[in-house]
Order: structure tokens, then sequence, then C-alpha cells
């Protein structure tokens, strides 16, 4: 039996947020509402959606906002935007920070699901067989087997490294915010998670030890950036 794709909606609107809802569960799609930008960011978690379709208007935070946070921990979640605004500038704004569909209202509910389900296709083809590694220093990091190496020494990191490690990579040298990391690995950002968070640094840190060129920086008040330099720079 296959698994319900998960969608989350953010809507502020109420008659238009019930009418998605209530179409799309439908069309047999689980569905989580929410009223604004805040409470749907506060309540994202990656593993829980499959896609997210975004009023750009909201109260709190705004879907580009949102849009842009989401991306952020999760570069691959898809996402389709609507709103009344049907400027081209901002279809182009929509798009630059990763929209895969921009759907203006008022639009037909059928035609939301039209796209929702070329967006969900388009998706799987997309990454269902991506191996995804990144290149730090002289290792090599394969997100798939969750595997760190360096010459003939593997290092097999747990989910929660692994995790760690990749949002620490997608950020390229630029500051990894604790509350970013957080809700990307641990879906929270309570204090007890953020202790945690600083013992897996640790770990992380002893395993790239075996290149001098490599280092995870604290940034006070911020969280962490991974530096990587060249030799004899």
């Amino acid at each position: 039996m296959e698994t319900k794709k998960r969608i989350m909606v953010v809507e502020d609107d109420m008659n238009i947020g019930s009418i998605v809802l209530d179409s799309l569960e439908i069309h047999d799609f689980e569905v989580t509402l929410f009223r604004n930008g805040d409470d749907a960011w506060h309540k994202f978690d990656k593993k829980k959606f499959d896609l997210v379709i975004l009023d750009i208007m909201m109260p709190k935070k705004d879907g580009i906002t949102l849009a842009r946070e989401i991306k952020k921990i999760a570069p691959e979640m898809p996402i389709i935007f609507t709103s009344a605004k049907s400027q081209k500038d901002d279809k182009i704004l929509g798009f630059k920070v990763g929209a895969d569909d921009y759907l203006t209202k008022p639009f037909e509910v059928d035609e939301l699901i039209a796209r929702i389900n070329v967006v969900l296709r388009r998706n799987n083809k997309s990454f269902s067989n991506v191996t995804k590694e990144y290149a730090i220093g002289k290792y090599k990091f394969n997100i798939n087997s969750r595997v760190l190496s360096i010459g003939e020494t593997q290092i097999k990191l747990t989910t929660k490294e692994t995790g760690l490690l990749e949002q620490l990579c997608i950020q390229n040298g630029n500051v990894l915010t604790r509350d970013i990391a957080l809700k990307a690995v641990w879906g929270t950002e309570n204090y007890f998670t953020g202790r945690s968070m600083d013992v897996y640094i640790t770990k992380i840190r002893k395993y790239l030890a075996l290149d001098p060129n490599i280092e995870i920086q604290n940034v006070h008040g911020e969280g962490y950036r991974l530096i990587v330099t060249e030799p004899n720079a």
C-alpha cells in the first residue's frame, strides 16, 4: 500500500485554507494546515512533509521569508506558492527563493492538485537515485551511506551526526545558526536539544581531526561555521 503524500499548507484566509484542506484530503493527501508563517515554521520538520504550499502575504512571517528558512534546512523540499499578487516581479522572486511552482489566486482546486502531482513526480525523479557527497578537505562525506572517509579510514556516522554535518556543509563556510541546526536535525529548538547538539559538534570535530586544515568554529551567540583552509595558504 502506497503511503499518503504529506503536505503542509500555510494559508491565513480561513475559507481558502479550509477548501484546500478538504479538497486535498479527498484526493488522498495527508494535510496539515497552518494559519500563519510563524506557527508553520515552529512546527516544520523536513521528515514529516513531502511538499509545502505557501501563501505569500501572511501575518507574523510572510511566505517568502518562510520559504527561505525552509530551504536552509531542507534544500530539496518542493514548494508551491499561492498568491493574489500576479505581477511578474513577484513570481520571479518566488522562483528565486526556490519555488517549484507559483499559482495566482483565485485558482481552481483541480489545477492546484494537478500542479502538486507534477511537482511531486518531478522531485521524485530528481532525487530518488542521487548520491549526495561532499568533499571536506581531505575527507569525503557520503550522505546516503552516512560514511565519512579519509584515505583508508571510514567512520560510520549516526543519523544525527550525518544531519548536523550535512547542515554545516550546506552553509558552505557561512554560519549555521543554532535554531536552523536544531530545527533541521532535531525538529525542535529547546534548551535540552541545544545542549545535545554541542555534544554532537564535539564528536564531529574529533572525526575531522585527521585533517588539520578543517575547523568547526564557535560563533558566539549565533552557532557554528565549518572552515576548510587550503594547505600552505
